[in-house]
């Protein structure tokens, strides 16, 4: 498990691309430190094991299935991605519970930049919006973000100076795919109460 908040920037460093897969090589000296083969490391938002690590590198294989569901096959060498460690038992929850299986992707569409702040809209899957309240959490790119406003096909989310210097999203831009992770609650929520896609 996961809280969304966003340990380091990474940067990919390779890519090996498999018949129904891929390999990626990242550089992240913070979620290296103590790594061993089998981790859990979370790259933008997407939960990826540990194959190997040397350094301050890590590799991790990703199959056709998260590279259909994420914006993960988008990445080159240069892109720069959040990366999280998983929490540890009895941390405190920084964010909010984050899984780390991306539930579809949405677009950035627009940057309203203020003095302190800026306000960010971003695309969202029709199948998803029903999980995305005003004031409720989501996950973009693995960064636990409030949702200031949630339209049928949209959210906006209020980003700090920290989150703008330190993450992704200070560098992303309209037009840009983001990973999007609702909040699992919701979702568990909705199948207790037999009302997925609707009241019945």
């Amino acid at each position: 498990m996961f809280t969304g908040i966003v340990e380091e920037l990474g940067e990919i460093t390779a890519v090996e691309t498999l018949d129904d897969a891929c390999r990626f090589r990242l550089r992240g000296p913070a979620v290296t430190e103590g790594a061993r083969h089998g981790d859990s490391i979370a790259v933008n938002g997407v939960c990826l094991t540990v194959v190997d690590h040397e350094g301050d590198e890590f590799t991790a294989d990703v199959m056709a299935e998260t590279l259909n569901r994420s914006s993960l096959g988008v990445l080159a060498v240069g892109s720069r991605v959040n990366l999280e460690r998983p929490t540890a038992v009895g941390a405190r929850l920084g964010g909010h519970i984050v899984q780390g299986h991306v539930d579809g992707t949405g677009e950035i569409l627009e940057r309203k930049p203020s003095e302190h702040w800026e306000l960010v809209r971003i695309s969202l899957p029709a199948d998803l919006a029903r999980y995305v309240v005003e004031k409720g959490s989501i996950t973009v790119d693995g960064i636990s973000l409030t949702v200031v406003d949630a339209g049928p096909d949209f959210f906006t989310v209020s980003l700090i100076p920290t989150t703008l210097a330190l993450t992704t999203l200070g560098i992303k831009q309209p037009g840009d795919p983001v990973n999007l992770e609702v909040d699992v609650i919701a979702k568990y929520v909705e199948r207790l109460l037999g009302t997925q896609g609707g009241a019945r």
